[in-house]
């Protein structure tokens, strides 16, 4: 039986009396995205940085690979690859000579580092100094040195923030290729169309603690609202209904709707992630 690449259980970490991550417990399986979905301060952050050893967690336990973590291990650190929100690049470097030099750091002594750069469009850069990067820019490095030691575990925090929308959807291709290849993935987001576009479970977390855990397919099976929206022609202008599908006669009520000379559209709808994490905490995503 296939082990988790990330065991989680009953993790705490308070910064004080403020407690960031509340009895924390989930697993990750090698080639599967785990989408960590909450706001800003939701916990989210502080738990990957236990989990790479950043900081020791105040209760509880977290093994990656089968290996406990919290102490210097450098066989689990040569299997992972991180990208934080923080940017930590060597700016007087260029591009590729940033992603050559950690690659000797975890000893790969001919990295492929234009083809990593490549992937996250960086190619013709590869010889610019990153100082000279824009944001978005220094946000796809940071991803592409994530990738440069072809991890077993990935940590992605946050990874297209600040990213323009054909960027972002390159780099979500990445990561998919990435877990495709067998990587286990904890991606952290507020986005919640890259959550249900990547991710093939969602935690969601507010103040610490993991609120519900499923595929996005199962949360809105289980906290949303089937339902059909309708279009139709009213004189000059249109009008919209909208049609519970678990109610009685809702099948008549659209059949009749459909055969309307005024029909315009008729479509079905399922509640976001955003409905659902809002009906169960009370909060938004931002």
């Amino acid at each position: 039986m296939t082990q988790p690449a990330i065991k989680v259980e009953d993790l705490s970490f308070s910064y004080g009396d403020i407690e960031a991550v509340k009895n924390v417990s989930f697993e990750v399986m090698p080639g599967e995205i785990l989408g960590f979905l909450g706001p800003n301060g939701a916990g989210k952050s502080t738990t990957i940085k236990v989990l790479t050893g950043q900081m020791r967690p105040k209760s509880g336990r977290a093994e990656i690979l089968g290996r406990e973590t919290g102490r210097d291990d450098p066989e689990i650190q040569a299997q992972i690859g991180v990208c934080f929100e923080e940017k930590n690049l060597y700016l007087n470097m260029s591009g590729l000579e940033n992603l050559n030099f950690f690659a000797s750091l975890y000893g790969i002594k001919d990295p492929d580092a234009m083809e990593v750069l490549r992937r996250v469009g960086l190619a013709d850069r590869a010889k610019d100094r990153v100082h000279s990067y824009s944001k978005g820019m220094r946000q796809r490095m940071m991803i592409s040195r994530a990738f440069i030691n072809k991890p077993t575990v990935l940590f992605l925090d946050e990874p297209t923030d600040g990213l323009d929308p054909v960027t972002s959807a390159q780099i979500r291709t990445t990561i998919q290729e990435e877990a495709d290849r067998g990587a286990a993935v904890l991606l952290t987001t507020h986005d919640m169309f890259e959550a249900d576009q990547l991710s093939d479970r969602v935690a969601f977390i507010n103040e610490g603690e993991i609120v519900a855990l499923d595929t996005a397919e199962n949360l809105k099976l289980k906290y949303g609202e089937r339902s059909v929206k309708v279009r139709l022609r009213d004189g000059e202008g249109v009008r919209e209904e909208h049609i519970p599908l678990d109610e009685p006669g809702s099948s008549a009520r659209i059949a009749e709707l459909a055969s309307s000379p005024d029909l315009m559209t008729i479509h079905t709808e399922e509640a976001t992630l955003e409905a659902i994490f809002i009906k169960l905490t009370g909060r938004g995503l931002e």
